[in-house]
């Protein structure tokens, strides 16, 4: 039995600078941290010589080439195993969708499965690289790498995305207490709408591809707010980060009409009005789970369930996908 997790993330700034659309012309960088909430897949022999393959469905082909789900036929073809006499089930803390980074984390923790089940060692750059190949590569999604990135390395890490396709990572400098109060203070709310990155993402890719002015701006604003938030967080002043999100938030807004809702906005604005500092809707958009930064959080929490809102608490990962049983 190989049991193989990948963590969910949050985006710290910067986010949407990591689409190929975008960082082949001006390069891109963002803020990402890995979360405690995973993505598992669990990898075992059979006695039957077909490939069984559980997730939201169900899957029993002769052969790997023969699957529905696209992530895991390409991944099994990428690796080299056609499935034989295997059986696959994946289970996730967070549903799909939810803008937390799920698919990046289930193709890692998948090709780390595929991998350890061949006895072969893979460092977490060539795994995040294999997981974009899969996805941007061979399945054409308009989607950025920084998912596939965060969830193989974890921490909380900036990634410097290159016009020649090449990714640098290295940690985010925090002080030990700056750790903790980031930790303690940031807070997750669920909306209950669940959406299709690629669905949200597929607009700014075909504005960034046609050089579309307001787009490109918009981008390279963001992408220097992610600057700026490495600046804040690295010296400590949180409340400068937290403005900067809400910043960002705002111009997140304007890349897409599919960006937010009204109802989206009313929540925004009511946990402005309840002691957040600053936030942003996490991941592409359209829904997912709502972020904040609040050093008073009775308040702030007890507005957002009154509104119908589902925290979900969380910590750091500092592991990155890795083997739990092998």
């Amino acid at each position: 039995m190989i049991i193989a997790r990948s963590p969910l993330r949050v985006t710290l700034g910067g986010g949407g600078t990591d689409l190929p659309s975008y960082y082949q012309k001006f390069g891109g960088f963002l803020i990402a941290a890995a979360i405690d909430k995973y993505v598992y897949i669990t990898l075992h022999d059979t006695f039957v010589p077909d490939l069984i393959v559980k997730y939201s469905e169900l899957e029993r082909v002769a052969d790997a080439k023969l699957l529905k789900h696209p992530i895991i036929r390409e991944a099994f073809g990428l690796v080299g195993l056609d499935g034989h006499s295997l059986e696959l089930t994946s289970m996730a803390d967070i549903p799909a969708g939810a803008g937390l980074g799920s698919s990046g984390s289930f193709t890692t923790a998948l090709l780390k499965a595929l991998h350890a089940h061949k006895r072969s060692l893979v460092h977490p750059a060539e795994l995040a690289a294999q997981a974009c190949e899969v996805e941007l590569g061979r399945l054409k999604e308009p989607i950025g790498k920084q998912d596939q990135y965060i969830a193989a390395y974890g921490g909380i890490t900036c990634f410097k995305f290159l016009p020649n396709g090449n990714v640098e990572a290295w940690p985010l400098k925090l002080s030990a207490e700056t750790r903790n109060n980031l930790e303690d203070n940031l807070l997750l709310f669920f909306t209950n709408y669940s959406r299709s990155a690629s669905a949200i993402l597929k607009e700014q890719d075909d504005k960034s591809k046609s050089d579309d002015q307001s787009m490109l701006e918009n981008l390279h604003f963001v992408k220097d707010l992610g600057f700026q938030s490495q600046a804040a967080l690295e010296s400590g002043n949180l409340a400068e980060f937290a403005r900067l999100m809400d910043v960002h938030w705002q111009h997140k807004k304007r890349r897409s009409g599919g960006m937010s809702n009204p109802k989206i906005n009313e929540w925004y604005d009511l946990a402005m009005a309840s002691g957040a500092l600053g936030g942003k809707l996490i991941g592409a958009g359209g829904g997912g789970f709502l972020m904040f930064y609040a050093e008073e959080k009775t308040r702030l929490r007890h507005a957002m369930t009154t509104a119908g809102l589902q925290e979900v608490r969380f910590r750091f990962d500092f592991e990155g996908t890795k083997l739990v049983i092998s």
